[in-house]
């Protein structure tokens, strides 16, 4: 499942250690919490999803599956700051050579600066990094900005999907990467196994 919902606090501690000149960096395990009830705001408050699927979504991606997306790669959880401040982040996932981007969301109180924009562009300017043939997303129609921003990054059209989510039309764009590089990222780890490793290493970083 993927969207591009961008619509354009708490105290929250962060590391710099992958912090990119740029104002982005990757999530850490510190920053779950954080994302999670940020992700939980933006699917709550969005006017653009049924009933049906913000229940789905909410259930889907928990702080363990966000755990496996940092597990698998950091920046499958993009933060984006703001005069220090966590301000937008870029949720994706990595799919037999595709790059899914799930979720885009800049904090309310952010609304007005630029971050979509220049989060996009740090987002394409990232991932091109030989490792996928392309950047997948789902939007709905009637969203506008998001529909913009595909246009504004070159995202191509590929279909309208009719009655595609829970009866619902959805519309798809891609955006070609450069792959160079050999094999294929094959999704997350999210067995039971899997999932106590990840709950031992929070534990143990308490």
């Amino acid at each position: 499942m993927s969207t591009a919902a961008i619509v354009e606090n708490e105290d929250h501690q962060v590391s710099h250690a992958t912090r990119q000149p740029s104002g982005y960096r990757a999530a850490t395990s510190d920053d779950l919490k954080w994302v999670h009830g940020r992700l939980m705001e933006a699917i709550d408050t969005s006017p653009h999803y049924a009933a049906d699927f913000k229940a789905y979504e909410k259930a889907r991606i928990s702080q363990d599956y966000l755990g496996a997306l940092i597990e698998a790669d950091p920046f499958h959880v993009m933060v984006f700051e703001r005069n220090g401040e966590p301000a937008a982040f870029m949720i994706s996932g990595p799919e037999l050579g595709t790059l899914w981007l799930y979720w885009s969301y800049v904090l309310p109180e952010h609304r007005r600066s630029r971050l979509g924009l220049s989060g996009m562009r740090d987002f394409i300017a990232h991932w091109d990094n030989g490792r996928f043939h392309k950047i997948a997303t789902y939007t709905k129609p009637g969203n506008d900005v998001a529909e913009a921003i595909m246009k504004r990054f070159q995202y191509r059209l590929v279909a309208r999907l009719e009655q595609h989510i829970f009866g619902e039309d959805y519309l798809l764009y891609e955006r070609a990467l450069t792959k160079r590089e050999p094999g294929y990222d094959l999704g997350l780890r999210l067995g039971m196994r899997a999932r106590l490793g990840r709950r031992v290493r929070r534990l143990l970083r308490l």
